[in-house]
């Protein structure tokens, strides 16, 4: 395991609960058990704040924890289509992170693909929030 990983995952500064949340999901992976709660607020289509917590693995915690730094000020938009473009990096490697997104390539690169739904969990569990 790359300590890049290690340090990603140790910024734990939104594994927090919100409680004044505008938007919700809780998620599980079936292959591994890792389940990951995210809750947000949204104001104007816009990310103002988020909180995850998480009973997972490292690549999970790592994941949560860039997304979740990355995704405040973003609009929906933008968060579904990093979300859309996740769900298809691993299948075509080719793929490239725009600058916006850069950060992300420490955690999507071939030596991780075994730990691919540990990664796209929160996501996932973004998505689905956003959804409801």
């Amino acid at each position: 395991m790359e300590i890049e990983i290690l340090k990603i995952a140790a910024n734990t500064k939104n594994n927090k609960e919100i409680k004044n949340f505008t938007h919700r999901s809780k998620n599980k992976n079936p292959l591994c058990g890792d389940e990951m709660e995210i809750s947000l607020i949204v104001k104007d289509h816009k990310i103002s704040d988020i909180g995850y917590q998480s009973k997972s693995c490292i690549y999970c915690q790592a994941s949560a924890s860039l997304l979740s730094k990355l995704s405040i000020n973003k609009s929906i938009e933008k968060i579904n289509e990093i979300s859309t473009f996740v769900g298809k990096y691993f299948q075509n490697t080719n793929l490239k992170f725009t600058k916006e997104w850069k950060q992300f390539e420490k955690l999507f690169n071939k030596k991780n693909i075994s730990r691919k739904e540990c990664i796209l969990l929160p996501f996932k569990t973004l998505a689905k929030a956003l959804k409801s």
